[in-house]
């Protein structure tokens, strides 16, 4: 051997997976974020009328170990959704993979419903997600909505005459707003237009996420018709949420000194007049869920 000659070691070429391993691989790297997501919105705190770490805000029949109950329940559903959007299952398909999970989450919380929303939204998205993945598309907010809308939104407003009674649909139905279907199908504009776009600002600017969601549940309530603070609250209740979101925010938000202070009085308000805003909160999850998936 020439000791003057350059070396080249040919280093073992890892073995490639295969497509169907790909494919699992990526719906558990779904139902990883989707927990994450969820198990982060419950956590955040402090979060006006809401379940967090701390109290159980506006509700009496669960607290945060709830949640986590029903977020175990869940772990397997959100890769199982994932896997039908990869293998373009129809609408149909993921209804009854969705109301099979919800079976389970009921049994987990002892009727309690924790997840009902995030059960419908994330199961969506992360159907819409592994139909893109399955197509080589990189994801993005944006495509993973606009994929909702154009593959299954037909049908998510077909299925309503069929769904049982709610009520949020009950609210919407009273008061002449769009519910979670109608969110659904019309590709989350909320979601893409306001939720993320307020997360990846104020991550991208340096806030923790924690904080950051907080600033993006405000944002999310000043322009949400939730069905969830209609059904508590009527009309007059709504107005409350978004005025208090809108002076929130025009004070600064969590860029303000002492926006904790603040928001633990809004939280204080929106409990003394039994408010709890579960549409914002599910957007919030849903924003959290799709960051995470981004570039992937």
């Amino acid at each position: 051997m020439n000791p003057g000659a350059s070396m080249q070691i040919r280093m073992p070429e890892q073995p490639q997976k295969h497509p169907a391993q790909q494919g699992r691989a990526f719906a558990r790297h779904v139902a990883r974020a989707a927990i994450h997501a969820l198990y982060d919105e419950v956590m955040i705190a402090p979060k006006p009328g809401l379940v967090t770490r701390i109290d159980s805000g506006s509700h009496r029949d669960m607290d945060a170990s709830t949640f986590v109950r029903s977020l175990f329940s869940l772990r397997h559903y959100f890769a199982q959704i994932a896997r039908c959007g990869q293998h373009d299952a129809p609408f149909a398909v993921l209804q009854g993979v969705g109301v099979a999970a919800e079976r389970r989450m009921l049994a987990a919380t002892r009727g309690v419903n924790t997840h009902r929303g995030a059960i419908f939204n994330l199961g969506l998205l992360a159907a819409a997600a592994g139909k893109l993945h399955a197509r080589g598309v990189p994801l993005n907010a944006q495509a993973i909505c606009d994929t909702v809308g154009r593959a299954y939104g037909a049908d998510i407003l077909a299925s309503a005459a069929a769904a049982p009674p709610s009520h949020g649909r009950e609210a919407a139905a009273r008061y002449g707003i769009t519910g979670a279907r109608d969110a659904a199908a019309g590709g989350y504009r909320v979601l893409c237009q306001v939720a993320v776009p307020t997360l990846q600002r104020y991550t991208g600017a340096g806030c923790p996420r924690s904080v950051a969601a907080v600033q993006t549940l405000f944002a999310v309530m000043e322009v949400l018709d939730d069905t969830n603070v209609f059904h508590r609250g009527g009309r007059d209740g709504m107005d409350f949420v978004k005025q208090a979101s809108r002076a929130f925010l025009a004070a600064g938000g969590v860029r303000a000194p002492h926006w904790h202070h603040r928001v633990a009085a809004i939280h204080r308000a929106f409990v003394e007049r039994n408010l709890s805003p579960g549409g914002a909160a599910d957007m919030l999850a849903a924003a959290l869920f799709v960051d995470e998936l981004r570039g992937i």
